[in-house]
């Protein structure tokens, strides 16, 4: 089967048959730049979250550690690291959402801190640990992207959304 085009403006709704995401669709090419557009305007893009590379198994996602995104204590601040696992997750949540769901939200979460930052680029690896039809759960690694130690380990559940769109 052949993917739909992408649509001229990432935010608009896809036309394809089988999109089903409330809100800005998932882009049709669902490449790297085009996800790291979806967020673009909201938390996650303030933050300067962006995808590196992503599929059904899986997403990697980066952001630049700046003076704004520190604690008063002066390393990253544990929001910032949870806003990058969570998208992370999320966008990889847009992937691989069942045949007839219409989106998803986040129930749960948690992170358990092992280390942080002051400076350089922190990565989470979102991975799926459960494809539901009415639950998933995700699991991030966030990690120091010039030395890939870790500094978080993450995980959240998502309750599929079906029915009507509000």
């Amino acid at each position: 089967m052949n993917a739909p085009p992408a649509a001229s403006d990432p935010h608009e709704r896809a036309t394809h048959p089988k999109s089903r995401v409330t809100g800005r669709a998932t882009p049709g090419d669902p490449t790297p730049e085009n996800l790291t557009a979806l967020v673009d305007g909201r938390l996650p893009g303030l933050l300067g979250f962006r995808v590196v590379a992503a599929d059904r198994g899986g997403v990697t996602a980066e952001l630049d550690v700046r003076p704004e995104l520190l604690a008063p204590n002066g390393y990253l601040h544990a929001a910032t690291v949870v806003a990058l696992a969570d998208t992370a997750c999320g966008i990889g949540c847009r992937l691989t959402l069942p045949e007839g769901a219409r989106g998803f939200t986040t129930i749960q979460l948690s992170t358990s801190y092992t280390g942080t930052v002051r400076e350089g680029a922190v990565r989470a690896l979102a991975t799926l640990a459960h494809g539901g039809r009415r639950t998933q759960v995700w699991d991030a690694e966030v990690s120091d992207a010039a030395t890939g130690r870790a500094i978080a380990l993450f995980r959240c559940t998502q309750m599929i959304l079906y029915g009507v769109e509000p």
